[in-house]
């Protein structure tokens, strides 16, 4: 086997703390495996066999360890916290595709497709660039896609050609019901 890169050297008082989470459970699950990593590792046990255990990928029980031995416990217990990314659409040009999306449709078309909406507002100078996934995304939150009720860019919906179940449950509960 071969010789361990980064080697888990395990204070008292974290091992105190790795065994103390895992005994309350109180952490979500990649926490609580990475927590078992790490003590396996500090009991010298080889990557493999670590994985082996903890059901995960040798390649994640090296990372753990590596992540330990440059950053410390915190930082080997717990995911980094990505940046925040800006949003791609403004208010303004928000707005602007709310508004196209319940404009009418173009010629030949019965509606907007997602594509059809990302195309119009490059060609109207409202962005440089822009994804369907980024127009339905937008539309989504704000409940106006072209798919969504009272928009005015969706077909009228069928109503329901058979009388409601509950008139019927309501007319036969106040009837007596034989045998009883």
């Amino acid at each position: 086997m071969r010789t361990k890169k980064w080697v888990v050297r395990l204070t008292e008082e974290e091992q105190q703390k790795l065994r103390a989470m895992l005994r309350k459970g109180t952490h979500n699950s990649r926490v609580l495996n990475r927590a078992r990593i790490l003590l396996l590792a500090h009991e010298n046990r080889y990557d493999q066999e670590v994985a082996e255990i903890v059901g995960v990928t040798p390649t994640t029980v090296a990372n753990i360890r590596r992540r330990y031995a440059q950053e410390g416990l915190e930082a080997a217990l717990y995911d980094r916290s990505h940046p925040h990314r800006p949003p791609r659409l403004d208010g303004h040009q928000e707005a602007y595709l709310i508004a196209l999306a319940q404009s009418t449709p173009p010629e030949g078309r019965r509606r907007w497709t997602l594509r059809l909406l990302a195309d119009r507002l490059v060609e109207l100078g409202v962005v440089d660039g822009i994804c369907p996934e980024t127009v339905r995304k937008a539309l989504k939150k704000t409940k106006s896609g072209p798919g969504s009720k009272g928009s005015g860019v969706s077909p009228p919906s069928m109503k329901s050609l058979s009388p409601g179940w509950k008139t019927s449950w309501t007319y036969m509960s106040d009837r007596p019901r034989p045998g009883r």
